[in-house]
């Protein structure tokens, strides 16, 4: 007897579970069990599993009987002409859901000439394999594994058009691209997705080799004078709010221009574009730091006394500014009501984004590499006919990532530019490279897409042919404005009196265990001591007990609380941490001692 479990809960029993499997797998292909029920039987615990609940991933086969499909050549032309549709396939039982359980009681083929008498299904297309983005890299069958990946989580960082209503949106960290372009390698699934309404990246030319070592390790050269005239240009934008906030007590948050007698009171020259209202106007200039939004709010902590002398010098400045490292231009002012039904002001900023040293690029075939240097047209290479690539890629990258697809891609994309049409890259149907390579030749190129090319400072001809062709290139939204970060002095904790920690906070660069490691090697000595001291303290301990002494430098007199007000007083130089630790340790009844010597 063999358990039935459905949806994971024992049901009851059955005698023979592989006849009663088929026969339950009979009736939903004719309709009489909904389609959404899968049923599957595992052999090594001899137990049935039918599964009908939501969440389930499952996805469409063919039915195969008796070594042949149940897509014939007549319901396949019906299907093309329109005459029946997809759903009917599913209703006639031709076509079937199945769910990873299901799965494993089946015998899949690939394609029609695969299929024996002992397959039960039989595959869509075998580009299935890939999912929606993995199916947009071009020519993906000539990859690495590993690379189509990689690719197919780039293009999901590329900047383009991420929505057609981005004017109305405030969303943050929002790109977008001022001339994105379709692909002229593309594969099926770009017209499955439309990808023509939201596009992402560009066509460009692209030469593959070195340059003077400035695109080694994976870097780029661009074509500044293409970069001047427009291309991978992008806007940046983020949105900053501020809301009249209600406190218990009957006191309101106010948008307006902060008074000068209000608790944390900026310069005068961070509020300059504020007006009337206390909110910016659209198209302000504004730097790191410059107010946008100016708002003034009621003390954190009201006592009863308090309540009755508040004054505008009890307010506090919460105005919302400009992030540290940031600056552009105002885009738009959105005035507006919260759900709690509280004025909710939204300003957002936008920055042009120029392409630049670091910025990060890519291929669709997961060739990142970010710029290593903008090259006027003059000093570029050019072919016989005068090209000049927009990009130089290192032809280093390509033999241990193996992403031959790229190559193809290049020809392709040569082929489509020189004749005008879109060059079909899908995954298994792709046009072929002899097809690319003839085409090539009747446009009058050579058929490996190698060109005889100059170089552009003294205008020699190259000993070696250089592989030249039209690419689709992704720039991505990590730009090295959003990450450049440096600091000398600046804000510290509270706490620990170290510098504060990230980008947007200001904070210092860590130089942690092994980089003090490098400095220890080299004998650095007196770089170690000077970044080391960023909580350094004088902290006046008891010569005699070893503890934590008080001083009144007023007064000019020490005091220990154990030894009382005659104790004999030293001042060590100490990190703020480690006197933080012997208070911490003072909390748990630990006694920390300092012996204290003369320095000899």
């Amino acid at each position: 007897m063999s358990d039935i479990y459905v949806n994971g809960k024992l049901e009851g029993t059955c005698d023979n579970p592989k006849k009663w499997v088929e026969h339950i797998r009979e009736q939903r292909r004719v309709g009489n069990i909904p389609k959404e029920v899968n049923i599957a039987y595992d052999e090594e615990q001899d137990i049935v599993l039918i599964n009908s609940e939501k969440g389930r991933s499952r996805r469409p086969l063919i039915v195969v009987k008796n070594g042949k499909s149940l897509l014939t050549k007549e319901l396949y032309e019906k299907l093309e002409k329109g005459e029946i549709s997809f759903n009917d396939l599913i209703k006639q039982g031709v076509v079937e859901y199945l769910d990873a359980e299901e799965e494993e009681n089946t015998l899949i083929a690939l394609n029609e000439a695969q299929l024996t008498p002992k397959h039960t299904h039989l595959e869509l297309s075998p580009a299935v394999i890939f999912g929606s983005k993995a199916s947009m890299v071009p020519f993906p069958e000539h990859n690495l594994s590993v690379r189509v990946m990689i690719g197919a989580k780039t293009m999901k960082q590329g900047i383009g058009v991420y929505a057609s209503n981005y004017l109305l949106r405030m969303d943050t960290d929002a790109n977008i691209l001022h001339y994105p372009q379709r692909p002229i390698v593309n594969t099926y699934i770009y017209d499955v997705m439309d990808y023509d309404s939201h596009p992402v990246g560009q066509n460009i030319v692209i030469a593959v080799m070195s340059w003077h070592g400035y695109n080694m390790e994976d870097a780029i050269i661009l074509n500044k004078s293409s970069v001047e005239r427009g291309m991978y240009r992008s806007t940046f934008f983020r949105p900053y709010s501020a809301e009249e906030l209600r406190y218990p007590g009957g006191q309101v948050d106010s948008i307006e221009i902060p008074n000068k007698e209000v608790k944390g009171y900026r310069t005068e020259k961070v509020y300059k574009h504020l007006e009337e209202d206390g909110i910016i106007y659209p198209e302000a200039i504004v730097n790191s730091g410059d107010v946008l939004i100016g708002k003034t709010s009621p003390p954190r902590f009201l006592t009863s006394l308090e309540e009755f002398k508040m004054g505008v010098e009890e307010r506090r400045e919460t105005s919302s500014s400009v992030r540290f490292k940031e600056k552009g231009v105002v885009d738009s002012v959105l005035l507006t009501e919260s759900e709690a039904g509280n004025k909710l002001v939204i300003v957002r900023v936008r920055d042009q984004r120029i392409p630049e040293l670091g910025d990060k690029f890519s291929s669709r075939h997961g060739q990142k590499g970010v710029v290593g240097l903008l090259v006027p047209e003059r000093d570029l290479p050019f072919t016989s006919k005068g090209v000049i690539p927009d990009i130089i890629f290192s032809p280093h990258s390509i033999p241990s990532r193996m992403t031959i697809g790229q190559l193809l891609e290049i020809i392709g994309g040569k082929v489509g530019a020189m004749s005008g049409k879109f060059v079909d890259a899908s995954p298994f149907n792709a046009e072929t490279e002899e097809d690319l390579r003839k085409q090539l030749l009747e446009l009058g190129f050579r058929e490996d897409g190698t060109e005889i090319m100059y170089d552009g400072k003294t205008g020699r001809q190259y000993k070696a042919r250089i592989f030249i062709g039209n690419s689709f290139y992704l720039k991505l939204k990590h730009m090295v404005a959003n990450k450049i970060h440096s600091r000398s002095r600046g804000p510290i904790q509270l706490l620990t009196r170290q510098p504060t920690e990230g980008r947007s906070k200001e904070g210092g660069l860590r130089l942690g265990e092994m980089e003090n490691h490098c400095f220890v090697a080299h004998g650095a000595s007196l770089i170690l001591k000077e970044r080391f001291d960023s909580d350094k303290t004088k902290i006046p301990v008891c010569k005699k007990c070893g503890s934590v002494a008080i001083y009144n430098k007023f007064r000019k007199k020490g005091t220990c609380l154990i030894c009382g007000d005659n104790a004999e007083i030293g001042f060590i130089e100490m990190s703020y941490a480690f006197k933080l630790l012997l208070d911490e340790l003072k909390s748990l009844c630990i006694y920390p001692k300092l012996n204290l010597k003369d320095k000899m």
